[in-house]
């Protein structure tokens, strides 16, 4: 069913229940936060004589976009011009906008000052369960990361709260576009996401000797059991309530959303290194009949392709990060090629705003890796590694993250091959607005972050 958000929200706040006895929604299905994102005026527009990746595995040389009222309204060759502004875009490329899954963005704001907690919002550390807690009422929307991100292409973007504790707590979809408030930058119509953590990050919680909790992998584990156990008789009192068996239990907000995951409502993105940790996990969803979305970071995943397609499960890698901490010691570069060629759902992912600003290139080293290995990676199918399959990931896959009649017009021009270095995002419409033209200079405010930066203008 997913989180319900604003007017709908309202509208479906109250159900029948038998009897003509009038009872709430499920809490857990309900958003506190509403969305305030307004899309722009959209431009309407041609883009004519292309090279053509549609996200869904397609590839036209010399096609032509039709963008009309922030839809897709036709991707093909030789199109009719209805009367709107057409685009010269011979020989360059058109793709999808590419979608980040994982960021951290406004909450783990660059330049840092401290990386204490000071300067950091990334994740509350009072508990190993942070579960009531909603990344969005951190996020700066001053952070330059969200410009950077957009001239790099980027218009969907997942922020999660950090991986120290274990349930880590809600995520929050937004567009890169400029706003007062994350609320305004807010999407919707997806699913609500929310993040786990398993391995050497929770497990070091309860390392300090004024905290309580895990010390170990094994607890950690336990804690998830123990945990969705607790969900698990919350959940069941709330369905006798909704059914007129009874009062509505007290509320815990951190049940809730561990309810709202095992009722399929609230998806998880699950911050896990190592196989055994990862199919530790994978029982637990199993257990209690919940599916994991995808496995961030993920960096043995190659080794238990199998568990990953039973599961339904995703990973979501780096091309080339390795050696930093015990857990990513096994790392491989060719990961995303080895996991696509055995059939499991793969995208890239960032986890840092420099690497949020270069997932295309991302996909390419990953995809270098692989050929040198015999794995041939074709363009149409690396860009579904940052369009497509994201959008699945976050519930967006019938919205964006394909060209397609009916799409909202999230879309790249870039000036070549967008798997090559030398290659710039030329053009970026959001909702078929522009929203980076690199012909022309920004207008509004600059971020205060960017004040004083060289070329740092509106």
């Amino acid at each position: 069913m997913g989180v319900r958000f604003g007017a709908a929200a309202a509208m479906a706040a109250l159900l029948a229940a038998p009897g003509g006895a009038q009872v709430r929604i499920a809490p857990w299905q309900e958003d506190p936060f509403p969305s305030r994102y307004q899309p722009a005026a959209p431009d309407d527009m041609l883009l004519r004589g292309a090279t053509i990746l549609d996200g869904a595995g397609g590839r036209i040389d010399g096609g032509d976009v039709l963008v009309r009222s922030g839809r897709i309204v036709a991707v093909g060759k030789a199109l009719a011009n209805p009367g709107v502004r057409e685009v010269d875009a011979t020989g360059r490329w058109i793709t999808p906008g590419v979608i980040d899954v994982h960021s951290h963005d406004g909450t783990y704001s660059l330049p840092l000052t401290d990386i204490d907690r000071e300067a950091s919002d990334v994740a509350e550390v009072a508990s190993p369960n942070s579960a009531d807690t909603w990344i969005e009422t951190a996020v700066n929307p001053q952070d330059m990361a969200f410009d950077r991100a957009l001239a790099a292409g980027v218009t969907t973007i997942q922020i999660l709260p950090g991986s120290t504790p274990i349930f880590a707590g809600r995520s929050v979809v937004v567009k890169p576009v400029r706003a007062s408030t994350v609320w305004g930058m807010k999407t919707t119509g997806g699913v609500q996401g929310f993040k786990m953590a398993c391995g050497e990050n929770p497990k070091s919680w309860g390392a300090d000797d004024d905290n309580e909790g895990p010390t170990s992998r094994q607890g950690v584990i336990a804690f998830m059991r123990q945990g969705f156990l607790d969900a698990q008789t919350y959940k069941r009192a709330w369905e006798k309530h909704r059914a007129g068996g009874g009062a509505a239990p007290e509320r815990n907000l951190k049940l809730e959303t561990l309810a709202g995951i095992l009722s399929g409502d609230v998806r998880v993105n699950l911050h896990c290194y190592r196989a055994g940790d990862i199919a530790a996990v994978l029982s637990i969803a199993k257990e209690f009949g919940f599916r994991i979305g995808a496995i961030h970071h993920a960096t043995e995943a190659y080794k238990i392709p199998g568990l990953l397609r039973e599961s339904g499960t995703c990973a979501a890698v780096w091309a080339d990060w390795w050696g930093f901490k015990m857990e990513a010691q096994d790392a491989v570069r060719a990961e995303a090629p080895m996991l696509e060629r055995t059939g499991v759902c793969v995208m890239m992912h960032s986890d840092s705003p420099a690497d949020g600003q270069r997932l295309n290139i991302t996909a390419a080293k990953a995809a270098a890796a692989g050929r040198r290995i015999g794995i041939d990676t074709p363009p149409e199918t690396m860009i579904k590694w940052t369009t497509s399959n994201p959008a699945k990931l976050l519930g967006l896959d019938k919205q964006v993250g394909t060209l397609a009649p009916g799409y909202r017009a999230d879309l790249v021009v870039w000036s070549g091959n967008p798997f090559s270095i030398y290659s710039k995002a030329d053009l970026v419409l959001i909702d078929g607005a522009v929203a980076w033209d690199r012909a022309k200079p920004r207008t509004g405010p600059v971020s205060d972050f960017e004040l004083g930066r060289p070329g740092a203008k509106p």
